[in-house]
């Protein structure tokens, strides 16, 4: 058996470095070029999303939920397809908010639900059901706002009244006003 010297097994290294180095350059893979990324391209995705925020004492305060959600990293949007936003109260029945589409701020302050938009509140003891139909609707979920300047329709039956406008407050004490052009028709007793 022929021993050979420790210089040549760093010989035989040296030379094994040498020619792979010269296959890099002679294949060109050493020069890499980066991938060009389109501006508002997203970064992460979810189909079937949902998210929770609870109040300070450990209750559902909102829930937010999508058939899909894409956030993009150059702006930090959310935009959800089909959100559903319920809003939380110890009072009252949820109310809870669908669209056709949605777009949540960076900073999750401001959520622009786009195309028709359904806004239901349960009936409950003390409390009569409540449907709004507007379009656009724009909600501020840490205040438990929302507004639009579209038409808006409230149907608490036997009554209804429509407008153009509307700022609605979800918490209490609940405010819902419709801005111009208000008409309804209301049962007396």
């Amino acid at each position: 058996m022929i021993r050979l010297n420790g210089s040549y097994n760093y010989l035989y290294l040296i030379v094994i470095a040498v020619m792979s180095w010269w296959l890099v350059k002679l294949t060109g893979s050493d020069e890499f070029s980066p991938i060009a990324v389109p501006a508002h391209s997203p970064d992460y995705f979810s189909k079937g999303y949902t998210k929770w925020e609870m109040s300070e004492l450990g209750r559902p305060k909102s829930k937010l939920i999508a058939d899909e959600m894409i956030h993009y990293s150059d702006d930090g949007t959310t935009h959800l397809v089909k959100p559903i936003m319920s809003f939380y109260n110890d009072k009252t029945p949820p109310w809870i908010i669908e669209s056709e589409t949605g777009i949540l701020s960076a900073d999750g302050k401001d959520l622009l639900l786009n195309g028709k938009v359904v806004v239901d509140r349960a009936a409950a003891e003390g409390v009569r059901e409540l449907k709004i139909y507007s379009f656009n609707l724009k909600v501020k979920p840490e205040t438990s706002y929302a507004e639009t300047d579209e038409w808006a329709e409230l149907i608490s039956l036997p009554n209804w009244t429509t407008g153009i406008g509307m700022k609605l407050t979800f918490a209490e004490p609940i405010h819902v006003e419709l801005l111009s052009n208000v008409k309804g028709n209301y049962e007396t007793k």
